[in-house]
């Protein structure tokens, strides 16, 4: 009788070793990816005109935008790339099609996947400039 309760506890054993080497890795990456998306490296803002907003993704669809960056009238403007996250400030950017903007970004290094935006820098807020 007590080889049969040895039996089963060892094959309990197996079962909870199994569940603990699959679990801690999905976990682990879970802990990473939420740590990564939730504190930023870097916050701070961007001035210029968006010129392209499209949402794209062939699983995960995400908001992508271009903005250039003039410095003063007849100079080469510099683009930024940003991606978005949240549909309402998209449709925000989408509003001042054609005007001057600030955008509000957050920097994030190290997500793992391009699920999340395909990015480094996620915009938070935008402001019209007059």
């Amino acid at each position: 009788m007590a080889d049969g309760a040895d039996n089963n506890f060892n094959k309990l054993r197996v079962k909870l070793w199994i569940a603990v080497i699959v679990l801690i890795p999905i976990a682990g990456s879970a802990l990473y990816t939420w740590v990564t998306l939730t504190w930023n490296f870097s916050t701070g803002e961007r001035t210029g005109y968006v010129q392209k907003l499209s949402k794209n993704g062939w699983v995960c669809k995400t908001w992508e935008g271009e903005m250039a960056m003039v410095t003063m009238p007849g100079a080469i403007p510099e683009k930024f790339f940003f991606s978005i996250r949240d549909d309402n400030v998209a449709a925000r950017i989408n509003k001042l099609a054609g005007k001057r903007v600030s955008v509000v970004y957050e920097q994030h290094k190290g997500v793992p996947t391009t699920c999340f935006g395909e990015t480094l820098y996620y915009v938070v807020d935008v402001k019209a400039i007059d």
